[in-house]
């Protein structure tokens, strides 16, 4: 168990507190006061539902040992600190805590709209085959040598003691390298402050989340704050690459490179692209059922790069990887290959269903408007027959995107089947209607090109009953997660299992049962 006295804590911390404070042992970090433990230090956080500091007294009673705090509050008999920024004191703090264990290693960070989890194993599994003990923090997982652990979020980074407590695990274990996959959310709330990143990648920027960011100005600004991150980190002992890896293909490239460019510290900046004018672009893009082929050009390097991931976008994510490793840490040609060809397909990311059934059926995770559209477009080349898409539009999340959504799959697959995707305490009907909308304004037909099925299990069976050889139906905006949220209540579901029965029922062969939702339930009205 980790200890440390407050006075060491607050010495070693770079904001400032008001007052003075006696001496006390902390041995832990609390955001949730159900859960604080005796000795434990709770931080009051405001946050947009509720303000922590109605539940300082829950915390005292449990044995909290000190509260921090961002308003004026007269705790005893404890210590209360009062401070600014109570996200970013809870993240230096919990660096701090755990002995600050970004400093002791090299870190790497992925940021983006889309494909973060991809180009962060693929960054990973190229430093394990360049014999780097290497470790990574994903929204779907830790990986901490032999050790995987299910940080138990699969939507965002998880909070800033957490991810430190993991950090400091690596550093126990050896490790020399982590790669840490940074959401928007997680870098607004400042879940990575104090990382001390020594990489910042970014995938690209498009439209998500601007029911939380409020704009797409400000959602682009929470992503930019990974690469303001790599001018805090301070000299380490290995060395610092200190290194902006860039998407010059994408629309927030020039806005990248100003922000690198205006950093109070110097950062040296790579691009990657499909473009030529990128320091890593490639060339001879082929893509097929079976994966990848292309070729990667940089100064004083040509090399062939097979993968097994599906989709011409991924060309993309193996370049942000090469960039990354490459220019970041010179890791040599033959391991830059040999880390993208041993990466397996991620689960729910265009993962393939096959129960020997004559058209193509496939899984993928593509959950917003550009994610959509890179699938369909992948889904056209593996198949000549239709292309049948099965999706929907999460409740209490940006609405926009549900029109464009739709209006993508009207215009690149010929049937969608529009269906639940967690709409939470929002009525599916509407979200449905909303969807409906969308696609008819791009020329689709209800009862024709598109149709409404509220529970997604009888979706994914309308669309593999629909299905004729050639054919190839995807389900998207799941993928690997493993419930769907009605109300307030998650539920299991899988999207693999559903199409697995799904495809089971209709070839008559043995297989799982479709997964219940209460959309199933006659009694369910959407609202």
């Amino acid at each position: 168990m980790n200890k440390s006295s407050l006075q060491a804590l607050i010495n070693s911390f770079p904001q400032t507190f008001q007052g003075s404070f006696p001496d006390t042992d902390i041995s832990g970090i609390a955001l949730d006061s159900r859960q604080v433990n005796p000795g434990d230090i709770f931080f009051a956080l405001e946050g947009g539902n509720q303000d922590g500091h109605q539940f300082i007294p829950e915390a005292i009673a449990k044995g909290a040992a000190a509260v921090v705090g961002t308003k004026p509050y007269a705790v005893k008999p404890i210590p209360y600190l009062r401070v600014e920024d109570g996200r970013l004191a809870l993240a230096q703090l919990s660096a701090a805590f755990f002995d600050f264990p970004g400093r002791e290693l090299n870190v790497i960070g992925v940021t983006g709209t889309d494909g973060k989890t991809t180009t962060a194993n693929l960054i990973y599994q190229i430093l394990v085959s360049a014999g780097y003990k290497a470790g990574m923090i994903s929204t779907v997982n830790a990986l901490i040598g032999d050790q995987v652990l299910d940080t138990g979020f699969h939507v965002t980074t998880p909070e800033a003691p957490d991810v430190q407590r993991y950090l400091a695990q690596m550093v126990e274990a050896g490790i020399s390298h982590v790669v840490l996959e940074a959401t928007s959310h997680g870098l607004e709330q400042q879940r990575v402050a104090s990382c001390e990143f020594d990489v910042a990648v970014v995938t690209n920027i498009t439209h998500e989340h601007l029911d939380f960011h409020g704009s797409f100005e400000d959602y682009r600004l929470a992503k930019s704050r990974l690469f303001r991150e790599l001018s805090l980190t301070p000299a380490k002992k290995m060395g610092n690459p200190s290194l902006a890896v860039l998407n010059m293909d994408d629309d927030s490239f020039e806005y990248l490179f100003d922000v690198v460019e205006n950093l109070p510290a110097p950062v040296s900046k790579v691009t990657y692209g499909v473009s030529p004018g990128a320091d890593y672009h490639a060339l001879n893009v082929t893509s097929h059922s079976s994966g990848l082929k292309f070729s990667f050009q940089a100064e004083n390097i040509q090399s062939e790069i097979r993968s097994d991931l599906l989709g011409a976008y991924n060309v993309s994510n193996c370049l942000a990887a090469i960039a990354a490793t490459h220019a970041g840490f010179e890791v040599d040609e033959e391991y830059l290959r040999l880390g993208i060809a041993k990466m397996q397909k991620i689960p729910g990311r265009m993962e393939i269903i096959d129960f020997g059934q004559d058209f193509l059926a496939i899984v993928d995770f593509a959950h917003t408007p550009n994610a959509l559209e890179r699938a369909l477009q992948t889904a056209r080349e593996l198949t000549e027959g239709r292309v049948i898409a099965v999706f929907g539009s999460a409740g209490l999340r940006d609405k926009f995107k549900r029109r464009m959504m739709a209006e993508s799959a009207a215009q690149l697959a010929d049937v969608s089947i529009l269906t639940a995707e967690d709409p939470r305490i929002e009525s599916l009907d509407e979200i449905l209607a909303e969807m409906a909308a969308g696609a008819q304004s791009q020329g689709g037909q209800e009862g024709k090109s598109f149709w409404r099925v509220p529970d997604r299990g009888e979706a994914i069976r309308f669309a593999v009953q629909m299905a004729k050889p050639g054919d190839l139906v995807i389900s998207c905006g799941k993928g690997h997660e493993q419930s769907m949220c009605f109300g307030e209540i998650e539920f299991p579901w899988d999207d693999r299992t559903a199409m697995r029965a799904a495809l089971a029922e209709l070839l008559g062969v043995p297989g799982p049962q479709m997964p219940f939702l209460p959309t199933k339930d006659e009694s369910f009205s959407g609202d």
